[in-house]
């Protein structure tokens, strides 16, 4: 699949992953729609993809507000007529041990994002992307594989958004829309310091050390891209992330022992 003159609709695409994708995707001449809460942020990756042929257009969206979500494909449709595209790429972390939780309404906030955000953004662009035989993109993670501790919200939203992909892959199989699933690891983008903690706020710093087994934002986004070339139903990124599924058949106890470990590495 080639981008060039495809329409790409990008939540998430103020920072991180997001913001390296869009400018990756201007580069081969796509027409793309950025959205993201952050309204100066999305200005600056707006300004990043100005540089090339393809027309790109910035619309603040809250993916946790569905008429948002409704607004931001009618904006896409108004300025391009088609969508091509659909990267639900928004999310936030959640870092606390359940038991530790003063605030639990932060569990609403993140599957609110990392959920029901992909959950309306897909339900409103699903018309035109069957027009086009389009792709739907999930950014997911491992842990939509298996659970991580001091994660449970982050994992439960994202165990939601691989049912919901892979249940949508299915029912979309006449259709020429194909869907697939991107589960990262660990990047090295801030999305650990911006995580929720026990009170509900965000950490301001990462519990983990960050300059150990990180994938660069760059080979993330290109193996994204790859994924999406493809048309791949799904993408796991480390090797880790591919074993941990067929480990959990065999040997449970250990494969929650190794995840457990990594969580301080």
């Amino acid at each position: 699949m080639s981008f060039a003159n495809k329409t790409i609709v990008l939540t998430g695409a103020s920072a991180g992953i997001g913001r390296r994708l869009a400018i990756s995707l201007a580069q081969q001449d796509a027409n793309l729609v950025l959205a993201a809460r952050n309204q100066q942020a999305l200005e600056q990756t707006l300004t990043a993809c100005t540089n090339y042929p393809g027309k790109v257009i910035a619309v603040a969206t809250d993916v946790t507000q569905a008429e948002a979500c409704q607004q931001l494909i009618t904006q896409a449709i108004a300025a391009f007529g088609q969508i091509d595209v659909l990267i639900n790429n928004a999310g936030i972390g959640m870092l606390t041990r359940f038991d530790e939780v003063r605030d639990i309404s932060i569990f609403e906030q993140v599957m609110r994002v990392n959920y029901l955000g992909a959950v309306y953004c897909s339900h409103y662009a699903l018309p035109y992307l069957k027009a086009s035989r389009g792709l739907l993109v999930a950014i997911s993670s491992i842990c939509g594989k298996t659970g991580v501790p001091t994660r449970t919200g982050y994992v439960a939203s994202k165990h939601a958004m691989q049912g919901l992909f892979d249940t949508l892959r299915i029912e979309l199989h006449s259709t020429g829309v194909d869907v697939v699933v991107i589960s990262p690891g660990f990047v090295a983008t801030d999305i650990r310091q911006r995580a929720l903690g026990a009170d509900g706020k965000p950490l301001g710093k990462s519990p983990r050390d960050e300059t150990q087994g990180n994938m660069s934002v760059d080979e993330c986004v290109r193996q994204i891209i790859w994924a999406m070339e493809r048309r791949k139903r799904e993408h796991i990124m480390t090797l880790k992330g591919k074993v941990l599924p067929w480990a959990k058949l065999i040997v449970p106890g250990l494969v929650d022992r190794i995840t457990a470990a990594s969580i301080g590495n």
